[in-house]
């Protein structure tokens, strides 16, 4: 009654095992390098082997018989891997166990014969080496298995000290070791040894002091189950995954520094050949209406000659308060694109503003750029004389005289304030507005 409990809860275990490999899992994989990853969990694995009573752990004399005789066995198994070291797998295991000359008989020829009818057993997979620092699937995977089992085997012998035996069931405790060869993502080849210690000592027919053990030396293939290309999980190297993936990041963020600097070299040659002036008669090519002017020649606001010269009027030039509070205005409201001399269009209102007054006024003006200490001294002169003179050429574009205005770049060497403070810094990146 005992042993069909026994064997009821076996088969229960093992029919579990194999519902559950064949699931579908919900296996969603993604090219996000941040998302979680899936791998391929259960396997089976068939294989075939030479069955032999000897093992390493017999003793001098080879057991209760002296002389192995090498016979076929086969077996297979399925695996859920836990964490890349280590994994459960039910294995079956049958065939026939063969052996000759007793040890007890000396000169006696006579043999034995165990037959094992069927063996299961739950073992523990231990994976001792799946690391790798270059390739994220191992090749090479060494691995000890060892757990617990129950058989089905019979004994027929001519020994004169043994006896035949009818089926009958006992434990028996595999311990075991071997490589597996990745030939793909979802193939190993698995060659392997493995002792049986079996709980009873007439195994081949023959009672004796100690239990009786037995050998299977196998070769065999294990195949991945789940979705086709991904990972096996007991040959993944999350080491090598994070140097590759480390790898890639460093290489993207190299793309995008190198574009982003293409990126900055195009607008500032874009504004450079913007705010050139060709023809040398004060007007930006950008608001040049009239490229190509001879040299000397007097030109308005959009660079086309005039048909006859403003004549010069000297008169006293009377500025107000509400002149100054026009120019005041505009200081307060100019800003620039970071780093750059583009004006922002929010500041175009009061800059108009001046530009009216420039012209009805025929008010003289110059402008001073002016940074911070940051960066080196050259960038900055550049950066203060290229955003005065986009002011100018604004102000130009909007009617403004341009003999009248004068643009100058002075870098960090005329600070109002410490550049030692945010606040400081500031206040000293600013363009000037001087009426006469």
């Amino acid at each position: 009654m005992k042993s069909k409990i026994t064997k009821a809860l076996m088969l229960t275990a093992l029919t579990g095992l194999t519902a559950q490999s064949f699931a579908q899992e919900a296996d969603s994989q993604t090219g996000d390098k941040f998302a979680k990853k899936y791998f391929r969990t259960w396997s089976i694995g068939l294989n075939g082997g030479m069955l032999t009573h000897y093992t390493p752990f017999n003793g001098r004399n080879n057991g209760d018989f002296s002389t192995p005789y090498e016979d076929w066995g086969y077996g297979g198994y399925i695996k859920k891997q836990i964490v890349p070291g280590f994994g459960i797998q039910a294995d079956f295991l049958a065939g026939k166990v063969r052996g000759g000359r007793p040890n007890a008989v000396p000169g006696s020829a006579a043999t034995f014969t165990s037959r094992i009818d069927w063996s299961a057993a739950i073992s523990g997979n231990f994976t001792l080496a799946n690391m790798s620092l270059n390739q994220k699937r191992n090749i090479l995977s060494p691995y000890l298995t060892a757990g617990a089992g129950y058989m089905s085997s019979s004994a027929n012998t001519d020994a004169p000290n043994g006896a035949n035996t009818r089926y009958k069931e006992n434990w028996f405790i595999p311990i075991g070791a071997g490589f597996k060869f990745g030939i793909s993502k979802g193939v190993n080849i698995d060659l392997g040894y493995q002792v049986n210690f079996v709980k009873a000592n007439d195994f081949d027919g023959v009672a004796s002091a100690a239990n009786d053990r037995f050998s299977y030396a196998h070769a065999g293939v294990e195949i991945a189950l789940g979705r086709k290309g991904t990972s096996q999980l007991q040959n993944y190297s999350a080491v090598a995954a994070i140097r590759e993936e480390a790898a890639e990041e460093s290489a993207e963020l190299r793309r995008a520094l190198s574009s982003a600097e293409e990126n900055a070299r195009r607008d500032k040659e874009e504004l450079m050949k913007q705010l050139a002036d060709d023809d040398g008669d004060g007007v930006a090519n950008k608001y040049d209406k009239c490229p190509g002017t001879a040299p000397n020649t007097v030109v308005d606001g959009s660079g086309c000659p005039l048909k006859t010269p403003s004549p010069v009027i000297q008169e006293k030039v009377i500025i107000t308060e509400a002149d100054r509070k026009v120019v005041d205005e505009a200081i307060k409201n100019l800003e620039f694109d970071l780093g750059k001399a583009t004006i922002r269009s929010t500041s175009y209102p009061t800059l108009d503003k001046v530009a009216e007054l420039l012209v009805q006024k025929n008010f003289s003006l110059k402008l001073a750029g002016h940074t911070d200490n940051t960066g080196s001294m050259a960038l900055n002169l550049r950066l203060s004389k290229d955003r005065a003179e986009s002011v100018k050429a604004y102000l130009v574009s909007q009617g403004a005289n341009p003999s009248r205005i004068e643009a100058t770049g002075y870098g960090p060497n005329q600070p109002i304030a410490s550049n030692k403070t945010a606040e400081g810094r500031q206040k000293n990146r600013r363009v000037e507005f001087t009426l006469f």
